[in-house]
């Protein structure tokens, strides 16, 4: 399943699918479309989730090892993607209804909150055992969203966080119970909106520009 777009009142939701949902072009351009459409209708708020195991796990690395002479392009496309996320001009929220490892758990670190569901799903950047070094993008997409302790724990280890220790680190803002997860992420974002996204889009560029230009610079 391609990712697909519905709305809770005046939130949108966008779901990433029903498989890895792993960032093949197809599926970055799909996402990228689908959000001129959320800013183009106005929409209040952004929540990401998905309808599998797993929110994201990443990279698609059987695309990236049969176009190993796009590598740069595939990545610059990539980091393009979690810049935007970034400094999108809405709240958004990442409902990880499933596991989330490396660029698809850095996808969910670039929106401004997560949730987790409590009891099932881990939340991993598993780089440093699968010996990719973080990029000096995504590296300032993390260390801009974590705090120092966070950071280590998580980019150093590979640790694989279920969601109460996520929470524990700050890694999510929020658990909740299956099939409350999307919900959760929801409503955390409906006292939000109205916001001007003139106004908010600014600010988050004041506030992550640094980590967005590195990223973009990818």
């Amino acid at each position: 399943m391609t990712p697909t777009l519905d709305y809770d009142g005046e939130i949108a939701v966008l779901d990433l699918g029903d498989d890895e949902n792993r960032f093949s072009p197809e599926f970055l351009d799909a996402v990228d479309a689908l959000l001129d459409t959320v800013l183009d209708k106005g929409a209040q708020g952004l929540v990401t989730t998905a309808d599998s195991k797993f929110y994201s796990n990443g990279l698609d690395l059987d695309w990236l090892g049969a176009h190993s002479d796009q590598g740069p392009w595939y990545v610059g496309r990539v980091q393009g993607l979690l810049a935007r996320f970034l400094t999108l001009p809405i709240p958004t929220a990442a409902a990880l209804v499933g596991h989330a490892f490396g660029a698809g758990a850095m996808l969910a670190v670039a929106h401004d909150y997560r949730v987790m569901r409590a009891d099932r799903g881990f939340f991993c950047f598993p780089e440093v055992d699968i010996r990719i070094p973080f990029t000096p993008g995504m590296a300032a997409l993390i260390q801009a969203k974590l705090t120092p302790r966070a950071a280590v724990a998580s980019m150093t280890t590979g640790r694989r966080f279920g969601g109460v220790d996520a929470h524990e680190y700050g890694l999510v803002d929020a658990t909740a119970a299956e099939g409350a997860v999307t919900l959760t992420a929801t409503e955390m974002l409906r006292p939000l909106g109205g916001k001007d996204p003139g106004t908010l889009g600014a600010i988050k560029q004041v506030m992550f520009g640094r980590a967005a230009d590195a990223l973009r610079a990818g």
